[in-house]
C-alpha cells in the first residue's frame, strides 16, 4: 500500500463515518418511529442539527491516537445536545409523542453509534497491527524527549511508521539516519509524512529552513519543545489575536458541561446513599459503639479540598476517642482503633458518611483523596506539584486507592505516586474514568484490600 493511497483512505474516514452515522439515525427512525419522522420538517431538522452541533464541537476531528474510550465524553455530549433538539422538533410540527416510546428509540440509536463507534476503532487497531493506514515519520534533532517519542511511534496500534532521526551528532546509531542538511534529500526520497522537530537542538535559521523546507513540499512539521519539567503536563493552545500562549494547567474538570454533569451526579449518587444506607445503617452503628465505647457515631476532622478550602470531613468514629486522632494517621495493627472500628474500615464503611459531603457539595465522589491539614503542609513542603491536586474537589474514592495508593504513607514513593495518580486524573478525566473508578472501588471492597485497616 503507497502512502498516496493510505493518506486517501484517510482522508475518507471522516466522511464515512459522519454518513454512517445519519444512515443510523434515519433509519432507525424511520423503523421505530415512522409517525414523528416521517415529514420533510422533521427529517431536515434531525439531520441538519446533527450537522451543526458536530461542527460546534469539532465531534468529527479524529486523531491518529485516539481510542474508543477517548474523547467518548464528547460523544455523549453531542448526543446529549442532539437530544435536545430532537424534542424541540416536536414543539415545531405540533407532533404528540409518546415520551416513554421516544426514550427507548433514542436509547437504541445511542446504543447503534456507540457500537459503530466501537467497531470503527477496533477494525482500525487491527488494520494498522496489519500494516495499513500508516504515516511515515522522521525525527529532526535529538532532544530529552526522544524516547518517550519513540515509544509512541512503535505502537502499531497508532498507525505510525519510524524511520529515524536526523542529528548533527550520532548519539544513538541504532536509528541515526545523518546529519540535519542530509534530512532534505532522505524525507523525499521516503515519502516522510511527517516531521517531528526538537526545537532546542536546532538554531534560528535551522528551523526557518525546516519550516520552509516543509511548507513547500507539503510535509507536516511538529515542533517538540525541551523537557524542562514545564512540558509534561496537560496544556492547552489559545490565541491572544497572533501570540500564541500556552496554558500550562488545563483539566477537563474545568469545562461548564464536566462540571455540572459531574455535580448533578454526585448530588443523585449521595442522595441515594443517603437515603437507602445511611438512614438505617448510622442508628445501628451508634448503639454498637455505645456497647464498646464512649463517644459520637461519626467523627469529623478539618481537611483540605477545593483550592485549599478547608471543610469538616465525616467519617463513622472506628478510634478511642484520643488527642492524635487530628495530627497521626492510623497505621497497621494501631492500638486506638476499636473492635467495630476495625470492620469498619476493612470494609472501608467508615468512608459512607462522606457522601453527606459530595451533598453539600465539599467533595465529590470520585476525586483525590483529602489529606489532613497537617499532612497538607508536610507533603507540600517535601512532594513536588503535591498541591495541584487541589484543583478539583476531593473525592470519598479516586485513581491512586484503585491503584494500592490508600492508608498508610510508609516511604515517600508512596505519596509521590499518589499525587502522580491524582494529577494524572485531572488532566485526563472522563465520565468513563469516573463510572471505572467506582467499580473498582466496590470490586476492591468486596475483595478485600491489604491497606485497608
Amino acid at each position: 500500500m503507497s502512502v498516496s493511497k493510505g493518506i486517501k483512505g484517510a482522508d475518507l474516514i471522516i466522511p464515512i463515518s459522519f454518513g454512517i452515522h445519519l444512515l443510523i439515525l434515519n433509519v432507525t427512525l424511520y423503523f421505530l418511529t415512522p409517525e414523528t419522522y416521517l415529514n420533510i420538517f422533521s427529517i431536515f431538522f434531525y439531520n441538519v442539527s446533527w450537522l451543526i452541533i458536530a461542527t460546534i464541537l469539532s465531534f468529527y476531528s479524529l486523531e491518529r491516537k485516539e481510542r474508543f474510550i477517548t474523547r467518548f465524553h464528547k460523544f455523549v455530549m453531542h448526543y446529549f445536545i442532539f437530544i435536545l433538539a430532537y424534542f424541540a422538533a416536536f414543539s415545531f410540527t405540533k407532533t404528540d409523542f409518546n415520551i416513554t416510546q421516544q426514550i427507548l428509540v433514542l436509547s437504541v440509536i445511542f446504543f447503534l453509534l456507540a457500537a459503530y463507534r466501537w467497531i470503527f476503532f477496533s477494525i482500525r487497531k487491527w488494520y494498522r497491527i496489519k500494516g495499513g493506514n500508516y504515516v511515515n515519520v522522521v525525527i529532526v534533532g535529538y532532544g530529552n524527549n526522544i524516547i518517550k517519542i519513540r515509544k509512541i511511534f512503535n505502537r502499531p496500534d497508532y498507525g505510525y511508521r519510524y524511520l529515524g532521526y536526523f542529528n548533527e551528532e550520532c548519539v544513538a546509531e541504532k536509528d541515526y539516519l545523518g546529519k540535519l542538511d542530509e534530512c532534505y534529500n532522505y524525507i523525499l526520497d521516503n515519502r516522510v509524512d511527517e516531521i517531528y522537530c526538537m526545537v532546542s537542538e536546532l538554531s534560528r535559521e535551522e528551523l526557518k529552513q525546516l519550516i520552509l523546507f516543509a511548507d513547500n513540499n507539503f510535509k507536516r512539521l511538529k515542533l517538540v519543545p525541551d523537557n524542562k519539567g514545564i512540558f509534561t503536563r496537560a496544556m492547552n493552545a489559545e490565541l491572544f489575536e497572533t501570540i500564541p500562549i500556552l496554558n500550562l494547567r488545563n483539566s477537563p474538570l474545568e469545562l461548564n458541561y464536566a462540571k455540572h454533569g459531574k455535580r448533578a451526579f454526585d448530588i443523585l449518587f449521595s442522595l441515594f446513599v443517603i437515603v437507602f444506607i445511611l438512614s438505617w445503617l448510622t442508628p445501628i452503628l451508634y448503639l454498637i459503639m455505645r456497647i464498646e465505647s464512649k463517644g459520637p457515631v461519626f467523627f469529623k476532622q478539618l481537611r483540605h479540598g477545593y483550592n485549599k478550602q478547608s471543610f469538616w470531613c465525616y467519617k463513622y468514629r472506628s478510634m478511642y476517642v484520643n488527642k492524635e486522632a487530628n495530627s497521626k494517621m492510623c497505621v497497621k495493627n494501631d492500638c486506638r482503633v476499636t473492635r467495630i472500628g476495625k470492620f469498619l474500615r476493612k470494609t472501608s464503611l467508615d468512608e459512607l458518611p462522606q457522601f453527606i459531603n459530595v451533598f453539600k457539595g465539599e467533595m465529590s465522589v470520585v476525586g483525590p483523596r483529602p489529606h489532613m491539614e497537617a499532612h497538607t503542609l508536610e507533603y507540600s513542603r517535601s512532594v513536588n506539584q503535591y498541591l495541584v491536586r487541589h484543583y478539583a474537589k476531593p473525592g470519598i474514592t479516586g485513581l491512586a486507592q484503585i491503584k494500592g495508593y490508600r492508608g498508610e504513607v510508609v516511604k515517600k514513593s508512596d505519596i509521590i505516586n499518589r499525587t502522580r495518580l491524582d494529577i494524572f486524573y485531572l488532566e485526563k478525566w472522563c465520565p468513563i474514568l469516573d463510572f471505572k473508578i467506582i467499580y473498582y472501588t466496590i470490586y476492591n471492597c468486596l475483595k478485600g484490600e491489604e491497606k485497608a485497616f
